[in-house]
């Protein structure tokens, strides 16, 4: 009996380890490489920051360890990048060694294997995808006054909706949804959708659930011990049923291009993707300019109702300026914006404050360089490892924070965005005074995910 404990003791002692030799030889760090928190075996650092406001964690740590420093989720090791210049020096000055994207296990399954549509994919696959939907998106309007005259003709089926709820409470998230999205619609699929539109509302919805998923603590679970959390139950598994709605409902769409196609006149990015690209990659080329052309200015628009509920004084400046500018009689044009200031400041603003990406998307160096005179490993075979299935797992990355720069991955709607937020803004603001009830608060804390959106919440809107 006595040996039986013995043994049974001693193979436990040795299985603790091998585990702690094997995680310190897997992870070990080279040298010279960013500082970071003590990590934990197997677990990383999953205990060393917040998962409701991960980015206010990681700006603590960059106090104490500096603007380029590392972190483990898992055996995943990543490198922060903060500040203006250090993450100047990433996407600008070293574009070329940090343009792509790492392995993912989310986007991975996302794509189910196809390399990744626009946002997640690499190298030359990526180069040609890009280069072909933005000169596509160009050619259907993108940054042009056909483009303009769309958003304007969706502000006034914004403002009919908003003025429907006759001065009562409104959630105002699901419409601007609904109205970002109709821009995004109408350059992808040629259409506009209606705001009573069942099938399309709930597709939004599952876009946003989505969205807010991968940002939190489950999928960061799921990307550091993969092999595990594909078998447990959890809203991660949520995470990938939206995913595959939204692609059905792109993928419908799809097919009801091929049946009227005319190769010698396209309609939209669609049809031209049919014509020229005749890949399987649609769906999720497609999906992605939907999801990234919905949920940032959307957020953003939220955002914009909290701040100027927050501070009336700056939503009765902006109007007054509007109304000096531009009056009641005509809707707003970007030729306005030189106009109008005071209210482009405005608009700027938010933007900061609002913070909706407050951590950008992951980069990997394609070959060793160094980043605040830190050592930074190139991404290759023999710095990753392989779990259990076969499948490669990210050993090192860069994510980076707080970031505006032109850099080689810019957003491809960069444009449109600013365009819509401008002209969404001043139109709502022209038309309608927001508030609150007497005694509501709105929250400025948000809410984090993919995007940082603002807690649900309930507006009024007295026409002015």
């Amino acid at each position: 009996m006595w040996l039986d404990s013995l043994d049974f003791n001693s193979i436990a002692l040795f299985l603790v380890l091998f585990i702690l030799i094997a995680d310190y030889v897997k992870n070990r760090n080279p040298p010279n490489y960013p500082p970071g928190p003590r990590a934990l075996p197997l677990l990383g650092n999953f205990l060393d920051f917040d998962p409701k406001f991960p980015h206010l964690s990681f700006s603590k740590l960059a106090e104490i360890y500096g603007n380029v420093f590392s972190f483990r989720f898992g055996s995943a090791q990543l490198v922060f990048v903060c500040g203006y210049k250090m993450v100047k020096e990433a996407l600008v000055n070293q574009a070329d060694i940090f343009v792509d994207r790492p392995f993912s296990p989310i986007a991975d399954r996302f794509y189910s294997s196809t390399g990744g549509g626009l946002f997640m994919s690499s190298g030359e696959k990526w180069k040609k995808q890009r280069r072909f939907a933005l000169s596509t998106l160009r050619s259907f309007g993108l940054g042009k006054s056909t483009m303009e005259q769309c958003i304007r003709e969706e502000i006034e089926y914004l403002q009919e909706e908003i003025q429907s709820h006759k001065g009562e409470q409104f959630r105002p998230a699901g419409l601007f949804n609904n109205a970002v999205s109709n821009i995004t619609c109408q350059l992808v699929m040629g259409k506009r959708f209606n705001y009573s539109d069942h099938r399309f509302q709930t597709m939004l919805r599952y876009m946003a659930e989505a969205f807010h998923l991968e940002g939190t603590m489950w999928a960061q679970l799921y990307v550091s011990f993969t092999w595990l959390m594909k078998r447990l139950p959890g809203p991660h598994n949520r995470m990938f049923e939206d995913v595959v709605k939204i692609h059905e409902f792109i993928s419908e769409e799809v097919e009801n291009h091929k049946k009227d196609l005319d190769p010698s006149n396209p309609r939209d990015y669609i049809d031209s993707f049919i014509i020229e690209m005749k890949n399987t990659n649609l769906a999720y080329c497609a999906m992605d300019l939907f999801l990234a052309g919905t949920e940032t200015t959307a957020t953003t628009l939220q955002w914009s109702l909290i701040y100027l509920i927050k501070h009336p004084e700056v939503q009765e400046k902006v109007q007054e300026e509007i109304d000096r500018v531009i009056e009641q009689n005509r809707l707003p044009t970007m030729a306005d914006r030189a106009n109008l200031p005071y209210t482009d400041a405005v608009v700027h603003e938010i933007q900061r404050i609002g913070n909706i990406v407050p951590l950008n998307g992951m980069r990997m160096a394609s070959k060793d360089t160094t980043l605040g005179g830190y050592f930074i490993p190139k991404v290759q075979n023999n710095s990753t490892v392989v779990d259990s299935e076969g499948v490669h797992v990210l050993a090192y990355g860069l994510i980076t924070m707080v970031v505006d720069f032109p850099g080689k991955r810019v957003c491809l709607g960069e444009g449109l965005a600013k365009m819509e937020l401008f002209l969404f803004i001043v139109g709502l603001l022209q038309k309608f005074l927001f508030y609150v009830l007497d005694g509501e608060e709105l929250r400025t804390d948000g809410v984090t995910g993919a995007t940082r959106v603002p807690h649900p919440f309930k507006v009024c809107a007295k026409v002015r």
